[in-house]
């Protein structure tokens, strides 16, 4: 590896916090040049799949739902994260979508992975085209998933994304290169 690219050393970690969804360590680490950051935090989570569902009738899938980090009722597609063991983010991506909406996609393709923030979180985003998505009437949300179902034609929603409709940076990304994966739009 060329020295431009070795990595930075950790010279110690520490165990902050241990959860379900975060694990949250303090590291100490040297850069190449030899600066040493203490406490560099690494937050990290599980991957999650963004789930950007079509309907036959050219109309987007959403939620609308409470994001207590907000503080505010939210508009974005469905996605979760991946349970210990899902190694297929296509398979997560029909769960997701099932419980969280009630519909079912007849074809899921994997767009691309991105990192949620790669300065200090380990976990990528894996964006998920759902495609021919049906309604089957019967979602199966989690306690404490407060949201309802949303749909809307795609030229509403990308005109919506230039006006604000969408305030979720990562998502909006995924929703973005979906899109233009389906041939929605083009950049």
């Amino acid at each position: 590896m060329p020295e431009g690219e070795r990595p930075w050393r950790v010279l110690s970690r520490r165990e902050v916090v241990r959860d379900r969804y975060l694990d949250l360590d303090a590291e100490v680490v040297e850069t190449r040049d030899g600066a040493v950051l203490d406490p560099y935090w690494v937050m990290s989570y599980p991957d999650w799949v963004l789930v950007v569902a079509l309907t036959p009738d050219d109309r987007l899938v959403l939620v609308r739902q409470w994001r207590q980090g907000a503080r505010a009722w939210v508009l974005e597609p469905p996605g979760g994260v991946m349970d210990a063991g899902e190694a297929d983010p296509c398979a997560t991506a029909a769960r997701e979508l099932l419980e969280e909406t009630g519909y079912a996609a007849g074809r899921l393709r994997l767009v691309g992975s991105v990192w949620s923030d790669p300065a200090r979180n380990t976990n990528r985003i894996h964006v998920v085209l759902a495609e021919e998505a049906r309604d089957t009437g019967a979602h199966d949300r989690e306690a404490g998933e407060e949201m309802q179902t949303v749909t809307m034609p795609v030229a509403e929603a990308v005109a919506g994304a230039t006006r604000g409709m969408f305030v979720h940076a990562m998502q909006l990304g995924g929703l973005l290169l979906a899109l233009r994966e389906a041939g929605k739009i083009g950049f």
